[in-house]
């Protein structure tokens, strides 16, 4: 009998816990929908907690600290929180290697991290940049930011400088192959999974901007650039949008 109550108390423990990390995981939920990082990790955190090989909840927290960076004034205090969502996303690889999302959490937060980094770590970011973006594309096809990180290492690579171009050459013995012609594709693949990301848009008419395509430029930027806000960065999208519209009109 005295075991029966044990396994009984074990039982509802184990209940109230589940229950617990669902009700705050919902609520940091509500947070994340409207953007607000601070507030979704206090519900994020305990969370963690109850559940810390959760690997759902893992990406979820690298995405607060990744997407609240945009909001810190110091470059310091993006660096740590851009830090701290890496480590949360490389928890989630170790956690799930064959979660895509996980390694999709990886490639985000390099590429947060990239432009506040020096040249040499550039260049490492942009390798890894690239390993997590394949790996999360094989995981998932249908992952249309899979494929538009892709894309954006190919238009970013492509159009690098010389100066970090010659860095590479002496560090590495030069860059892996990257052209605006696949990050086209990329952003077109990324677009017929998910049109009303505009992202995507944006970022295809910047690469034909890039490559002088002038009329087809246009045409994306300018759609895209009319379409409503959707996500967090998109405010940031749009800027990088008129600038390159700037330079076709």
């Amino acid at each position: 009998m005295r075991h029966l109550v044990i396994l009984a108390l074990m039982i509802f423990h184990v209940t109230a816990v589940r229950a617990d990390f669902a009700e705050l995981v919902k609520s940091g939920d509500i947070h994340d929908a409207k953007f607000e990082c601070d507030q979704a990790l206090k519900f994020y955190l305990p969370a963690e907690k109850l559940d810390p090989r959760n690997v759902d909840l893992l990406v979820k927290i690298s995405r607060q600290y990744a997407l609240r960076m945009s909001d810190l004034p110091k470059e310091a205090d993006k660096l740590v929180s851009g830090r701290t969502a890496l480590a949360y996303a490389e928890r989630a690889v170790a956690v799930a290697p064959d979660e895509s999302d996980a390694h999709l959490s990886v490639a985000i937060c390099l590429g947060k991290l990239t432009p506040l980094a020096g040249s040499r770590e550039k260049i490492e970011n942009s390798r890894k940049i690239k390993t997590a973006a394949e790996k999360a594309v094989k995981l998932n096809p249908q992952s249309d930011f899979a494929w538009h990180l892709l894309g954006r290492w190919h238009q970013s690579l492509a159009n690098i400088g010389g100066a970090t171009r010659a860095l590479a050459s002496v560090i590495y013995g030069g860059l892996p192959a990257a052209s605006n012609d696949e990050a086209v594709k990329c952003f077109q693949k990324a677009m017929a999974l998910n049109p009303k990301r505009l992202v995507h848009v944006v970022e295809l008419g910047r690469t034909y901007q890039m490559m002088g395509r002038e009329a087809e430029a246009k045409r994306y930027l300018e759609q895209g650039l009319g379409m409503p806000n959707k996500d967090k960065d998109d405010p940031e999208t749009k800027a990088r949008g008129r600038a390159a519209l700037k330079e076709v009109s």
